[in-house]
């Protein structure tokens, strides 16, 4: 867990010192994302709100994701992350978003999705970043592993952005 900590205010020092404001929207993580940020003291300085979407009809009604999209592409796709973290960022006060979506397991698997098959979106600068990883291990270890992920990449990608 110190590991996550680490991450997690690393993550808030990147945005603080850029002055962005960060949104969430999660689905397999169940709010983890959200829960690491937020360990961090001050965290409200750079953390504005998180949208647990854990199911295909509150992807619809929270984030306005189209149900035709869904069904085209299937919850658990780069497509759907993308349209979450752009819309995390389009009903918040954030500048950046994250999201998370797949099958922790250990049931949930389709053809082409085994368990452990996570789909994630990043909206940093006005480009959305999608990226799709198989983790291996059990319910918890595949919702670690995303969580962890998940805030690694936004490091990175907000840690490329020029100081103001």
């Amino acid at each position: 867990m110190t590991d996550m900590l680490d991450l997690a205010h690393k993550v808030g020092e990147a945005l603080k010192s850029r002055k962005l404001i960060l949104s969430v929207a999660e689905s397999c993580t169940g709010g983890g994302v959200c829960c690491a940020l937020t360990e961090i003291p001050g965290s409200s300085e750079w953390f504005d709100c998180g949208f647990v979407s854990y199911s295909n009809s509150s992807k619809t009604e929270m984030l306005n994701i189209p149900a035709s999209l869904i069904a085209q592409h299937g919850a658990v796709s780069e497509e759907i992350a993308a349209a979450m973290a752009e819309a995390a960022v389009a009903h918040s006060e954030a500048h950046v978003a994250l999201s998370t979506t797949g099958i922790a397991g250990p049931t949930g698997a389709v053809p082409g999705k085994p368990v452990g098959t996570v789909c994630f979106g990043w909206r940093v600068a006005g480009i959305t970043h999608t990226e799709r990883k198989v983790f291996q291990g059990d319910r918890h270890s595949v919702r670690q592993q995303t969580v962890e992920h998940a805030m690694a990449k936004l490091l990175r990608l907000v840690e490329e952005l020029k100081l103001p």
